[in-house]
């Protein structure tokens, strides 16, 4: 056979090994087709290359997690760089994701460096130096003073648990519950303990003034108590001079308890369960999970579920079933984005994870699609007019009926495709804006793709450039249909007061003639 005609073996496969390991390789050099659910990728030494970065896009992501509790803005100003020459090299808006790591509290050093800690055994938290190897430390220098007697310390993620027995001025003593192992440095959770110390610290005010500086898209706040902390950290974006939206990360039981005033204050939620599943009975979790999304849905909030969805790919190709079946409810339940952890950041597989909860998702969605569009939330706190509100209504209703291929939005905030999302229509929508930043919120949306370089304020320029686009894409041939929703100032021409106006009372019907392209 001719050589030219041989595809190149890629480095480090056999070329006597298996065709699925050369199928594999195949369909990484190529983009997939990206599920409505969003994927959040967290950045980090295994995925923190430009080309890794590239890999982690084509195979579903759209949007970059970068966890302030791992990294310093200067080391994290790296990341930020790439991600945005990834964005310009492939010509796609992609969102930043800054989390704050919040008052995480941890022990001292121990001695030898781990323990274990029997059922019944009793330890004390101290204050000043440890002199004994059952007397511990914590990073947070009240603790002392603010647990009493009753109160459940959990210790290496849950798996330890002591009860305080005992509390005085420069002491608390406590009893091992449940058994284990602790290490030094690892986190300590308080559930039920009421503490003073405040959601944002000096350092986490200090990279919320960086991310709103580098430009970040979103912002997330991490043991969120109080819609106060949530009004804090937009005012410390806002006076940045930062459009970034603020997401309230729910994982203290507090937060729990004042859920619907802290979703109507932030612009999106994320289920943490990793220390929510400490700080609440593990067995509500499930519970607690759906219970924050049709929170979410009634306000008409973006939600992402984080924390070990597929766990087990830091080591492993594959999933577990456990896993894909937990990813799958997620989205079932309405989940508008699920997030990557470790298994992007430091996991053996970065791309393979992407693409396996690009899969699933995919999957999932299939079961979903045709169902009847979602009723607006009733509590709904999007800052959305009621015109727009009528009008995306009866635009969903109409792309429904006509069996349209493409919804087009062209909006100056997002608000207008945020509810668009949320109607959960499985006809594609396409989000158009003069905003680059607004593009990449836009990440976010379920459902929703972001479309550079689009006439987003004249109507008859979106119709022809539209169109040329769906032909080119494969969405649309021509007769096929097209809805596009937008305000007076497409018909009225640039009229950025008008589109900054928030009000969209335009939808038109487009017959697609694939103008200028060839048809598909």
């Amino acid at each position: 056979m001719d050589s030219t005609l041989q595809a190149p073996t890629p480095v480090g496969i056999d070329p006597d090994s298996s065709e699925q390991l050369m199928d594999e390789y195949q369909a990484s050099q190529e983009s997939v087709r990206p599920s409505r659910t969003k994927i959040v990728a967290t950045v980090g030494p295994s995925c923190g290359e430009v080309d890794q970065l590239t890999q982690l896009v084509r195979s579903g992501a759209s949007v970059f997690r970068l966890n302030m509790a791992h990294g310093e803005p200067e080391t994290q100003q790296i990341f930020v760089d790439r991600i945005r020459q990834v964005g310009e090299d492939l010509d796609v808006p992609l969102a930043i994701l800054v989390d704050l790591a919040g008052p995480k509290f941890r022990l001292g050093e121990l001695a030898g460096e781990s323990i274990f800690c029997s059922r019944g055994e009793e330890f004390f938290f101290v204050k000043g130096e440890s002199k004994a190897p059952n007397e511990l430390q914590s990073s947070y220098e009240p603790l002392v003073d603010e647990l009493s007697v009753g109160d459940l310390v959990m210790l290496a993620d849950g798996t330890v648990s002591m009860l305080v027995e005992e509390a005085s001025a420069d002491r608390v003593r406590m009893r091992v519950q449940q058994q284990g192992t602790i290490r030094s440095k690892q986190g300590i959770n308080l559930p039920g303990v009421r503490l003073s110390v405040p959601a944002i610290s000096v350092e986490d005010h200090k990279h919320a003034i960086w991310a709103a500086k580098t430009g970040a898209d979103f912002v997330s706040l991490s043991f969120v108590r109080s819609p106060d902390e949530v009004r804090t950290l937009k005012d410390i974006i806002r006076s940045s001079g930062s459009r970034a939206s603020v997401i309230a990360k729910i994982e203290k039981s507090e937060a729990l308890e004042r859920l619907d005033e802290i979703v109507s204050e932030a612009d999106g939620v994320m289920v943490a369960r990793g220390d929510l599943g400490v700080e609440i009975d593990v067995a509500q979790m499930p519970l607690a999970q759906k219970r924050i999304i049709r929170k979410c849905q009634q306000y008409h909030k973006p939600v992402i579920i984080a924390t070990q969805m597929l766990d087990s790919m830091h080591e492993s190709q594959r999933p577990t079933r456990a896993e894909t079946t937990d990813v799958a409810n997620a989205i079932l339940d309405g989940a508008d984005a699920c997030m990557l952890s470790g298994e992007t950041a430091i996991g053996k597989h970065p791309r393979l994870a992407v693409e396996m909860m690009n899969r699933i998702a995919l999957a999932t969605e299939e079961s979903i699609a045709g169902q009847p569009l979602r009723e607006s939330g009733s509590k709904r706190a999007d800052g959305l007019h009621a015109v727009t509100s009528a009008v995306v209504h009866g635009a969903g209703t109409m792309a429904h009926v006509l069996e349209a291929k493409l919804v087009v939005v062209a909006s100056h905030s997002g608000r207008t495709a945020l509810a668009l999302s949320q109607q959960r229509s499985f006809v594609p929508t396409v989000g158009v804006s003069t905003f680059e930043t607004t593009l990449r919120q836009m990440c976010l949306l379920w459902g929703v793709t972001p479309l550079r370089n689009a006439p987003a304020t004249d109507v008859e320029q979106l119709i022809r450039h539209t169109d040329s686009w769906a032909c080119r894409q494969g969405l649309a041939t021509r007769g096929d249909r097209i809805v596009i929703v937008g305000g007076s100032h497409l018909t009225a021409g640039s009229n950025d007061s008008k589109m900054a106006s928030g009000v969209h009372d335009i939808v038109i019907v487009h017959e697609v003639e694939c103008l200028g392209s060839c048809e598909i």
